[in-house]
């Protein structure tokens, strides 16, 4: 995740002593860390076989288990369907953070290539998660992934695979929490990061990818 990344760049570093200000990572640093955290080879899976959610709504009918199994899935009532929409939409992304003045959330559904342009700021040391909101509109997908990569002045710090899980379709929205994370402190760890998300599937589908920035700062307004 991103926060290992911070904590690898944040380490002492034996050097000739410079002013605060200079102490940006040096390229060699951020390649050490890159090397680091390689990630390793995937294992090796196999996506179970395909359904739609009508086979899967006629399959074993007398089967009690599994009929509350598909409910609890699927819901009672059936979603009200559009054949317009994408099977999978990826709605926001939202960094929770208890402690920021202002709610930090990019809207997936407007212009993804402003975000290239545009940071997060995150304060040093707080606690924080990304949640994820998307919505199924049809049909039964499953093995949702959320992937990121997280990148430094060209360089490939870290990257993270997030199971979502599998999802029926419904009118409402899912939200899916990574894992609480501690943004490190210290003048190596702030700057921006460039970050790639994707949010894909057992299928290899690529519901949707974008690229964002984050701005670790001493303070919220620094």
């Amino acid at each position: 995740m991103l926060a290992r990344a911070l904590r690898a760049i944040a380490r002492p570093v034996q050097r000739p002593a410079q002013k605060m200000a200079e102490q940006e990572p040096t390229p060699e640093q951020l390649a050490a860390i890159a090397a680091e955290n390689e990630e390793k080879e995937s294992v090796n899976y196999r996506a179970p076989a395909q359904k739609t959610l009508q086979e899967i709504q006629e399959l074993d009918k007398d089967d009690e288990s599994l009929r509350k199994y598909k409910e609890a899935l699927l819901g009672s009532s059936p979603a009200t369907l559009d054949p317009n929409a994408p099977n999978v939409q990826v709605t926001r992304l939202t960094l929770v953070c208890d402690s920021a003045p202002n709610p930090l959330t990019l809207d997936l559904q407007g212009d993804l290539e402003a975000f290239k342009k545009q940071s997060f700021v995150l304060k040093e040391g707080v606690e924080y998660r990304i949640k994820i909101s998307f919505k199924v509109n049809r049909e039964i997908v499953s093995g949702l992934k959320y992937v990121q990569q997280t990148s430094r002045k060209g360089v490939k710090l870290d990257k993270s695979d997030y199971m979502v899980g599998s999802y029926g379709p419904r009118p409402t929205e899912y939200d899916f929490l990574t894992p609480l994370e501690e943004a490190p402190t210290g003048l190596l760890a702030r700057g921006t990061y460039n970050i790639k998300s994707k949010f894909t599937d057992d299928d290899k589908h690529d519901h949707l990818s974008w690229e964002w920035n984050l701005n670790i700062k001493k303070d919220w307004k620094d």
